[in-house]
């Protein structure tokens, strides 16, 4: 659970509660290069003690104990391609979201939604006529890009309104400005913001009692203005929590109806267009009653409606705002669109879980669901902090995270060593270092007591 240790500091966590949290290992689930099991497992196990920590705040008891089963986790992660939806299973990747080959490497593109798909086709130069239809224009478009380089093809499909990202290196990524800037950036940022006062935050209720299961989240408000994966995931799981989750979307930009039912477990939806007088002051009611704002749109984006952080502290004091987003916060791409795929093949990912013939892919949406379950942990412990009271806990609190920040801590997660697990002991041929006998009990041996001699040197006859 070492990955959890991280996750846990990086969210404040008190470093002693750990110990109520124990994992189901199961090395079955999801297989890849990289540590993707333990990254999920950590993930969900520092959610899990987040929300025990939030339930013994708020009823006065002892810190419920935690447990993270892989098999569970792993289902989670795959969530959407476990879904049937009257016996069908959904499609996840439209036909012209996909690898393609370019004329030095490849590129891989994101066009699931209808205006995403338009704005590519665009920037290739394909009219309706040429691609209206899904296997001409998987052939069409084929043929367009194998032309091109693949930096060629991400410069314009993203000018173009679109989304497109060449496939990197790791190490090509580390030395890209937004590799850089992303590396310069917490796995949770957190602060505090003054706006407002600290006398402004009211402490959380305790839990009404009964018999029912603990819900944490219970009389807490979150206004969900998140998409896709990974913001929706953190939501659905503060629903899951007791919260009164509403999410409000532009009625010109309609969720996928099957990403929307693996989603939207537990929560509501609305459609605001907040350009419109009467549907902005509906949203400001909203706000008013709101306890977490929880956004998934790029920085700054959301900042003309006056949902810029310090803009929320101002008109709700004590919110606690989760800012989630692709490429974070900073560095030439901190404005881009972006999706868990898109970063797989920006960070090195594709490339460390594919082939010299062809790039890879993780064993599920791993950034997009382990940022979500990270999301809802850093809304959790902002709370516990605002239950347990005490100096500096007022104010309203902003959480941050990344998808780009948590492929980094992938990428980047300790290699296994067997370092701690080996000795050394004289021989007749000199100094060895060995593995240490893994057969342990106790009171037990833990070593040899002679080292290997020469071979056949010994006399054929019991000691």
């Amino acid at each position: 659970m070492s990955g959890a240790a991280v996750a846990w500091d990086a969210l404040g966590g008190d470093p002693g509660l750990l110990a109520h949290l124990s994992p189901v290992v199961r090395e079955d689930t999801l297989p890849a290069r990289l540590p993707v099991r333990a990254l999920a497992r950590s993930c969900v196990g520092v959610c899990a003690l987040a929300a025990a920590e939030l339930a013994a705040l708020r009823t006065g008891r002892d810190v419920p104990h935690a447990r993270v089963d892989d098999g569970s986790v792993a289902a989670a992660f795959t969530s959407e391609r476990q879904l049937l939806v009257d016996g069908r299973a959904p499609v996840t990747f439209a036909p012209l979201s996909r690898f393609w080959r370019t004329a030095d490497g490849w590129v891989r593109t994101h066009a699931n939604y209808p205006h995403h798909r338009a704005r590519l086709l665009a920037a290739l130069g394909l009219g309706d006529g040429e691609a209206s239809e899904d296997d001409a224009a998987v052939k069409s478009v084929g043929a367009r890009l194998a032309d091109l380089s693949a930096f060629e093809v991400e410069e314009s499909v993203y000018a173009a309104g679109g989304l497109a990202v060449a496939l990197r290196t790791p190490d090509e990524w580390a030395a890209h400005p937004q590799g850089v800037a992303v590396a310069g950036l917490p796995l949770v940022g957190r602060e505090r913001l003054d706006v407002g006062g600290p006398g402004a935050v009211a402490p959380l209720p305790p839990l009404p009692g009964g018999t029912g299961p603990l819900l944490p989240a219970a009389g807490l408000r979150v206004l969900d203005l998140t998409r896709v994966i990974a913001g929706p995931v953190a939501t659905r799981t503060l629903a899951l929590l007791g919260a009164d989750v509403l999410r409000v979307d532009p009625p010109h930009l309609p969720e996928l109806p099957d990403q929307h039912a693996d989603t939207g477990f537990g929560k509501r939806s609305a459609a605001l267009d907040l350009r419109d007088r009467a549907d902005r002051r509906a949203f400001e009611d909203l706000l008013a009653g709101a306890d977490v704002v929880v956004t998934g749109y790029r920085p700054g984006t959301l900042d003309r409606f006056g949902l810029a952080p310090d803009s929320l502290a101002e008109r709700r004091p004590g919110l606690v705002v989760a800012q989630l987003s692709a490429w974070g916060t900073s560095g030439p791409w901190s404005g881009r669109r972006g999706f868990d795929s898109l970063v797989q093949v920006a960070s090195g990912i594709a490339v460390a879980e594919g082939s010299p013939e062809s790039p890879g892919a993780l064993p599920a949406q791993a950034l997009d669901h382990g940022t979500g379950y990270l999301l809802a942990a850093a809304v959790l412990r902002a709370l516990s902090e605002r239950a347990a009271g005490g100096a500096g806990t007022g104010g309203t609190v902003l959480v941050r995270l990344a998808l780009a920040r948590t492929a980094a801590w992938l990428t980047g997660w300790p290699a296994y060593s067997a370092e701690p697990w080996l000795t050394g002991m004289d021989g007749g041929r000199g100094r060895l270092r060995y593995a240490r006998p893994p057969v342990a009990f106790a009171d037990g041996p833990v070593n040899w007591e002679n080292p290997p001699g020469s071979w056949g040197g010994d006399a054929p006859v019991w000691r």
